[in-house]
């Protein structure tokens, strides 16, 4: 998985930007602009909580009523205002930088009316040795996320707009994670996941969002403002990673545990330096999770935005000693063209990684998240109409 520690497990506040957002405000009253040529959510510094659900339709021709019931609602809800048919509208009044965010996966495409629509990249990633994938975490019709750095305006958000479409769609899967909570770090230090590392040191700076991240819509004009979402959920082995003393694990991750910086470094954004020997040896060995994931192209970068989950184990198997945990990682991208920008990193961890021991991923899914809507156009409007 490209994204355990070193070049992240998932994503930090550094390098994302901030978005139509009101900061003036307490932090319960503050907002994020629902409405413009982009989502919101995508590169809006990441809330504290989040709900990745996947959704899927009943019937295709229901796409554009789910889209204008999310828009609706989703416009108000992130303001403050609660939904137009709200049974606990109190639950509404403090936002706390709600975000919703809507993707759209390969099968909606299957729709005769969108014929010739979906983008070349729309479609499972190829299957890699290290995936152990559970059908639970599958592809999905539809992404919602929703954020937020509330739990309670989360959960009522999520019920409000779940239960809307409920007769014309089905939810399929709900991945709930989490961050480092806002004001218990300064914004611009990178977060930590919960092997302990600091977790998502390298990411695209903000100049070059226009050409990594949002769509030109040379391809499908319908697209241009939008852009991909990659959704892989990654298990990790707590009890297995807690035996390795603190220097094996550095190694394994190439940077240390103090700082994030890297084994070659003092500090965390300090260049890294896989030339650099001692005692005949590599400092940061060839095999390490941060040499595997390392671009070797300036095309393959991407933005991450990663949320931890803690879940209650699992009951153990007949004769098998039961996991204390069920912990890991929501590691979601977005990036402009995943089969050019994300493929090639995730190539490479497959064929070797040395944090390959202790994570598993067990869910894959692609979406082409849509551009973002207006008063007058709800989101998919471009897609719907065909332009």
């Amino acid at each position: 998985m490209a994204g355990l520690a070193g070049v992240g497990v998932g994503a930090a506040a550094v390098g994302l930007g901030v978005e139509r957002e009101s900061s003036d405000a307490e932090p319960a009253r503050q907002t994020v602009e629902f409405y413009g040529r982009h989502q919101a959510g995508v590169i809006t510094a990441p809330a504290a909580f989040a709900n990745y659900i996947g959704v899927d339709l009943i019937d295709l021709s229901s796409l554009s009523g789910v889209l204008t019931l999310w828009t609706q609602d989703g416009a108000r809800l992130t303001q403050g205002v609660p939904a137009l048919a709200d049974p606990e509208p109190e639950l509404a009044t403090a936002p706390s930088r709600l975000t919703v965010t809507v993707g759209v996966g390969p099968r909606v495409f299957d729709d005769p009316r969108l014929a010739g629509r979906r983008p070349s990249w729309l479609k499972p990633l190829p299957a890699f040795s290290i995936d152990r994938l559970q059908d639970q975490w599958g592809q999905t019709d539809l992404l919602l996320v929703i954020a937020a750095d509330d739990p309670v305006t989360l959960a009522h958000a999520t019920r409000i707009l779940t239960a809307e479409v409920r007769t014309i769609a089905r939810v399929r899967w709900v991945q709930r994670g989490f961050r480092t909570a806002r004001g218990t770090q300064p914004e611009s230090q990178t977060q930590r996941n919960l092997f302990g590392q600091v977790d998502g040191t390298e990411q695209p700076g903000n100049s070059r969002y226009d050409d990594l991240i949002w769509d030109d819509g040379a391809e499908q004009p319908w697209l241009a403002g939008g852009t991909s979402m990659v959704v892989r959920r990654i298990a990790m082995h707590m009890d297995t990673w807690e035996e390795l003393d603190r220097g094996n694990r550095e190694l394994v991750i190439g940077r240390n545990l103090t700082n994030g910086a890297p084994l070659t470094g003092t500090n965390e954004h300090d260049p890294v330096d896989f030339a650099k020997t001692e005692g005949g040896l590599p400092v940061i060995p060839a095999s390490s999770h941060i040499a595997r994931a390392h671009r070797r192209a300036d095309h393959e970068q991407y933005l991450r935005r990663a949320y931890n989950y803690d879940e209650p184990p699992a009951p153990a198997l007949p004769g098998q000693e039961p996991d204390t945990s069920n912990t890991g990682l929501i590691f979601s991208t977005v990036q402009r063209d995943p089969v050019r920008q994300f493929l090639p990193s995730q190539q490479r961890l497959a064929e070797h990684d040395d944090l390959n021991v202790w994570t598993t991923p067990i869910g894959s899914s692609v979406y082409a998240i849509l551009p973002g809507a207006t008063e007058e156009v709800p989101l998919g409007g471009s897609l719907l109409n065909g332009r």
